[in-house]
């Protein structure tokens, strides 16, 4: 394959000029810009991106930190992404992890070697301590809460809105919430943890550990809830479930166990995901396409590190 030196050759022009040919530079002649040009048809020149987005120090690439690819959550984190990366023609490079610390860490070498501009990461399991090592490499964007922290991100403050949650289902007559959620640990799982933990004392009831459900993730998970819930002596009264599939899943099995929904358990859900309007699941409403727009926006005008937080809306149905 031709190289520069060789179409300034054949064109009998300097390589200054055939660079500048190449990235479209106004002054060069008529005469000089149509040698160059049939020197690169006669020669099938093509260009080598890496040494051309090495030499600008950019890349147009905007790497994404995902755990999982197929859940919905991160479907439409990743939808207002890319969405907003077309309308700056940027170009996503996906690191599907499932929460592995090395597949993150791989995500942040790619960084510190310019191989892309930036990383957004949707949920993580590597800890600040090894992020602020790589943020001098390029921008890192997170989503979730990191005020006070060294990193920029767009957020839903998970405390307050998971103290909406129990709060809501306390004014219309329960004390005995249980909840489900994906993790154990991250940080969001604790914000929700502590206001679970405050929102008891509150109302001063007791904690009841069984009341809480882990790795809740997918529509067949509710069957294993149903299952516990059934054999408790004195189950919850209300389930606040950090996913509408999941939520789904449990609805379903309470038809099939003559559980009344919401007379014996109340179901609240998180997200608004299209199965919640079908199963009329009262839920609430997170801005997850905003949310992903918002990250892209941050990661590719990098400034002084900010943290923007945006906020779920109660959306009232049938299962509460």
């Amino acid at each position: 394959m031709a190289n520069i030196k060789e179409i300034a050759q054949i064109a009998k022009v300097s390589v200054t000029t055939v660079s500048r040919v190449l990235n479209n530079h106004p002054y060069v002649s008529v005469d000089k810009r149509i040698a160059v040009e049939k020197a690169i048809k006669e020669t099938n020149y093509q260009r080598n991106m890496n040494a051309v987005h090495l030499s600008k120090g950019e890349t147009n690439l905007i790497g994404v930190v995902i755990p999982y690819a197929n859940h919905p959550y991160f479907g439409l984190l990743l939808e207002g992404i890319a969405n907003e990366a077309v309308k700056n023609n940027y170009k996503l490079i996906l690191f599907q992890t499932n929460y592995e610390g090395q597949r993150e860490l791989e995500a942040l070498k790619m960084l510190k070697h310019k191989q892309v501009d930036a990383l957004i990461f949707c949920s993580r399991n590597s800890p600040f301590t090894l992020l602020d090592e790589y943020t001098e490499y390029g921008p890192i964007i997170l989503c979730e809460d990191t005020r006070g922290k060294n990193i920029s991100s767009t957020f839903i403050d998970h405390y307050k809105s998971f103290s909406e949650a129990l709060n809501y289902l306390h004014t219309i007559g329960h004390k005995k919430i249980g909840y489900c959620l994906a993790r154990r640990k991250g940080s969001n799982s604790r914000s929700r943890e502590k206001a679970y933990r405050d929102f008891l004392k509150k109302i001063n009831e007791p904690f009841e550990s069984n009341y809480r459900f882990y790795d809740c993730l997918n529509f067949e998970d509710g069957q294993e809830i149903i299952r516990s819930l059934n054999a408790m002596s004195n189950p919850p009264t209300a389930l606040i479930v950090t996913s509408d599939q999941v939520a789904a899943g449990i609805l379903v099995c309470c038809k099939e166990n003559n559980i009344a929904v919401p007379e014996d358990l109340a179901i609240l859900g998180f997200d608004n995901q299209p199965i919640s309007k079908v199963m009329k699941l009262t839920t609430f409403e997170m801005p997850l396409t905003d949310m992903g727009s918002n990250l892209l926006r941050q990661a590719i005008n990098p400034r002084a590190v900010n943290h923007e937080e945006l906020f779920v809306k109660l959306i009232k149905r049938e299962t509460v």
